[in-house]
Formats: structure tokens, C-alpha cells, sequence
């Protein structure tokens, strides 16, 4: 795989295309058998020797799959005269943003017949889908595993405690045989509990990233406006409107990359469950040590049995998107983990079918 300097501006709406591109961890990866067959697909359709799915980073090219092994000579010379047929279609996230492209190119004529591109656009579609999976399962795995270690971590330190309480409780004067004979039996199981829960935590601490939130000040207010800018092509694409009616600045000590994560995925499933040219709103709710931000939409809504379930792995749920948008039943679940590493609370009401959902983040301001 192979890098090559593609010529353009970094502006704003560049920097955006760059995240969507980098949450999908594709930059630098080994060749996946899924998008060889892909390629080879497009190949095969158009019957050239020279195909490939390529991705824009930034001011490169990605090359993950070719045919051919030409693939940086082709994207970078389309107008060589080696190369005399080209097609590609654009690789677009369902937020809108041009991210790479799979092509096909050969060195004789030939005329693409509307067939055979349309066969090109499903396979583009193909690779949009496999990124999207795996980004969302990698998502939720990592929040449950942060989750699963933070919790391991609060262990820990109630079972020191009773660690060294039993040993103190043990070596007291004049304690009879058998609450000595007690006291160490616990201090022993204790101890190996302890070992254990090292054990899991000196795995998670080999993570390229820390389990623990890396907590600073975050200013909510100004973090759910960066949120919803990332949004921008998709609210536009269903003539969508969020709006944040949160008239101060909120501060609170958190983590500001996974506070992000939470309320992407929360606007993300109101966009998905709301009808064209609808508004989601966003409010807020404070008390003396916590503050409560809303996210309400007028979407499809939620039974009471579907409530019950939100926020469980794979529940069969009534509603559905309205424009026949992707769910992968993980973006809740994620949200969900994220916040109760934060010690906070995650909850959904609605009125039922048809009468939109409100999705409220309680998270503490330390």
C-alpha cells in the first residue's frame, strides 16, 4: 500500500472530510481480503486489468486494494495518455463527505455502459457499508471494554481495604484461633482477587489509549455546537434543523473526546429517526452537582416495550429510520457505556409511536 501527495487546500470543510476519514481507522491498514474482492469485482465488471478503492487522507492518497499495481500512477496521471479508460465512483459517508473512490482504468478504448457504473456505485456502496460496520463495532467495544476496566479499577480499592483489614483483623492481640484461622483465610482470597484485577487492569494499560476518562474543563455548550457542524451535510440532506437552546456556558471536568462520542451518537439517531424537514432540539437542566442535556426529537417515537430495550445489544425495536438509513444497534449502546463511565445516567421517554423521543445525559460537573 502506497502514499502520494494529492494537491488542495485544507480548509474547514476539509478538516471535517479528514475526521469523518480518520474515525474509520482505514488510513495505514494492512490489504482485507473483503476489500480485494471488492476490486476484483469491479474489475471483472468492466473487464480491465487495473482496479482499485483508494482513500484521500490528508494531501495523500491511501491505496488499500488494487489490481494491476498501478494505482498511484493512475489516480495521480488521469490524463496520461497511458491510461485511455477510467471510471470511479466516489466513496461518500452517509454524512455527504468524499472520502476515496473505487476505479477501474485500462490502456485500451472502451465505452462504461450505464450498467456497468451503476454495478460501480453498489460496490461503492459495499465499501461505505464494511467501514461503517466495523467503525461502529469498534466503537462499542472499546466503550464496553473502558467501561468494564473502570469498573475493575473501582474494585480494586475496596478489596485492598479488605485486604489489609483482615491482616490488621489477624495479628490484633489475644484474637482466638479460629477468627485468626477467618481473618486469613479472607486476607488470602482477597490478595488473589487483587492479583486478578491487576492482571486485567496491566492488560488495559498495553491499550494505545487509557480506559480512564482524561477528564478537563469542557465547555458543553461550544462542544454540542462542534458536534452538530460534523452533521451539517446529513441535516441538510433531510432539510433538518438542531437546534441548541442552551443560553450559558456549562462547564464540567470530563472527558472531552468520549462527551463527544455521546452526544454525536444521540443526534445521530435523532437525524436517522426524524422525518424530512423536521427540527431536533437540544436543552439543558442544572442542579447543585449535576447538569442534564436534553435531546429531543419528533421523530417516530418509542413504544413502552421498545423503551424497555434501547439500550440492550441488538434489540428488535418497532421504530424505524425514516429515509432508510443504516442502524447497526450500537450507536445507544456506546452512548450508554460512555456515560456510565463518566458516573452518569443515560435514559429515553417518549410518548409513544409516532410522537417523537427525548434522550436525557445527566452527567456530573466533577
Amino acid at each position: 500500500m502506497q502514499y502520494k501527495k494529492a494537491e488542495h487546500d485544507i480548509s474547514s470543510e476539509e478538516t471535517l472530510r479528514l475526521e469523518k476519514l480518520r474515525d474509520y481507522e482505514i488510513l495505514n491498514t494492512p490489504a482485507e481480503s473483503a476489500f480485494d474482492q471488492i476490486t476484483q469485482l469491479a474489475a471483472e465488471i468492466f473487464e480491465v486489468p487495473y482496479a482499485g478503492i483508494c482513500f484521500q487522507g490528508d494531501g495523500d492518497f491511501f491505496v488499500k486494494s488494487e489490481i494491476g499495481g498501478a494505482a498511484s500512477e493512475i489516480v495521480q496521471n488521469l490524463n496520461s495518455d497511458r491510461f485511455v479508460f477510467f471510471a470511479s465512483m466516489p466513496l461518500v459517508s452517509p454524512d455527504g463527505y468524499h472520502i476515496g473512490v473505487v476505479y477501474v482504468a485500462d490502456t485500451t478504448f472502451k465505452l462504461a455502459s450505464e450498467q456497468q457504473l451503476k454495478m460501480l456505485q453498489h460496490l461503492a456502496y459495499m465499501v461505505m457499508e464494511k467501514l461503517a460496520s466495523r467503525m461502529a463495532i469498534r466503537r462499542t467495544l472499546r466503550a464496553y471494554d473502558d467501561r468494564l476496566h473502570v469498573l475493575v479499577h473501582d474494585l480494586k480499592n475496596p478489596m485492598t481495604a479488605i485486604s489489609l483489614q483482615s491482616e490488621l483483623l489477624g495479628s490484633i492481640p489475644g484474637i482466638n484461633d479460629k477468627a485468626a484461622i477467618i481473618a486469613g483465610k479472607i486476607n488470602a482470597q482477597s490478595k488473589k482477587m487483587i492479583d486478578k484485577l491487576n492482571g486485567i487492569l496491566s492488560a488495559a494499560r498495553k491499550e494505545a489509549t487509557s480506559f480512564k476518562p482524561d477528564k478537563d474543563k469542557v465547555d458543553l455548550k461550544q462542544l454540542l455546537e462542534q458536534v452538530k457542524k460534523g452533521f451539517e451535510l446529513s441535516l441538510e440532506g433531510k432539510n433538518q434543523t438542531v437546534l441548541i437552546n442552551i443560553p450559558e456556558t456549562i462547564e464540567i471536568f470530563a472527558d472531552p473526546g468520549k462527551i463527544a462520542v455521546i452526544f454525536s451518537q444521540l443526534i445521530d439517531n435523532a437525524i436517522k429517526f426524524s422525518p424530512m424537514g423536521s427540527e431536533i432540539i437540544l436543552t439543558h437542566r442544572m442542579a447543585d452537582d449535576e447538569v442534564t442535556i436534553l435531546v429531543k426529537d419528533n421523530g417516530v417515537g418509542l413504544t413502552e416495550e421498545d423503551l424497555g430495550k434501547v439500550f440492550m445489544k441488538f434489540a428488535q425495536l418497532t421504530s424505524f429510520s425514516t429515509n432508510r438509513e443504516n442502524s447497526y444497534g450500537l450507536g445507544l449502546i456506546t452512548a450508554n457505556a460512555l456515560v456510565d463511565i463518566h458516573k452518569g445516567k443515560l435514559w429515553a421517554e417518549s410518548a409513544g409511536k409516532d410522537l417523537g423521543t427525548t434522550f436525557y445525559v445527566t452527567l456530573p460537573k466533577k
